[in-house]
Formats: C-alpha cells, sequence, structure tokens
C-alpha cells in the first residue's frame, strides 16, 4: 500500500510524460490511498485540462468516475493538528502535509514528484523513479 498525492493518480489517468513510469508503479502496488482532498484536487485537474480544452465535459466525467472507482473506500481522513505540527515544521503548503501526513500515520511511502515534499519529508515521500529502482 502507498500514499499516491493527486499529480500520481492524474498521471495515472490522464496522457503525461510520467503515466508509463506511474503504470509501473500501480502494478507493483495498485492499493493507493489518499486522504480526502485528492478528490477535490483532482476535480481541479479537471477542470485546467477542460479550461485548456484537453478534453471535453464527457471525457472529464469519465475520469473522475474512473478516479473514484479506483480510489473507493481508499480516502481517509486526516487528523488537523498532525497537519498543522507538520505546516509549522516545513514549508510545505497545508495540502501536502495531507499526504505526509496520512503516510505517517500508516507508516507507508507517499510518492510524489513535489520537489519541495521530498525534500522536506525524505523518510516518508519518495520519487516515482525511486519507488522503481527500490521495487524492481
Amino acid at each position: 500500500m502507498i500514499v499516491a498525492d493527486t499529480n500520481i493518480i492524474s498521471y495515472f489517468l490522464l496522457p503525461t510524460s510520467f503515466s508509463e513510469s506511474v503504470d509501473a508503479v500501480y502494478k507493483i502496488d495498485p492499493h493507493w490511498v489518499a486522504p480526502n482532498l485528492w478528490e477535490s484536487e483532482f476535480r481541479n485537474v479537471l477542470a485546467l485540462y477542460l479550461g485548456k480544452k484537453l478534453i471535453n465535459f464527457e471525457k472529464a466525467i469519465q475520469l473522475n468516475d474512473s478516479a473514484e472507482s479506483m480510489m473507493n473506500n481508499n480516502g481517509f481522513r486526516v487528523s488537523s493538528s498532525q497537519v498543522l505540527s507538520l505546516v509549522a515544521k516545513s514549508t510545505c503548503s497545508s495540502y501536502d502535509c495531507e499526504f505526509v501526513s496520512l503516510a505517517q500515520h500508516l507508516d507507508i511511502k507517499l510518492v510524489t514528484q513535489d520537489k519541495k515534499v521530498l525534500g522536506e519529508f525524505p523518510s516518508c515521500a519518495i520519487s516515482i523513479s525511486d519507488f522503481l529502482a527500490q521495487n524492481s
């Protein structure tokens, strides 16, 4: 089981330069969890794609349904005090710290490409390439 941040979920469902690598992560460990925040963040990604006319409304709905199906029952509520404690000790946003908090609480890795999170939380955050290298 891994914590997947919203970008990882997006890379899995939308074509990006990271999609092939994220597919490999999913083959290694298909049990992804995230704080409930992922849903709103993912809808925002879809809104950006809609705004740039990279996808149409029907595709956005389909992608959202796919994401919800994939993450069904894998969303978690996180402790506000734990999140704020992480914010106070770092320069990361509260949004990023929700993912870190969940990874720490479950004692599992957070897979992310966020350089700030990787730099400030190396004990629990891991990049796609490092995850693949450690699990191949």
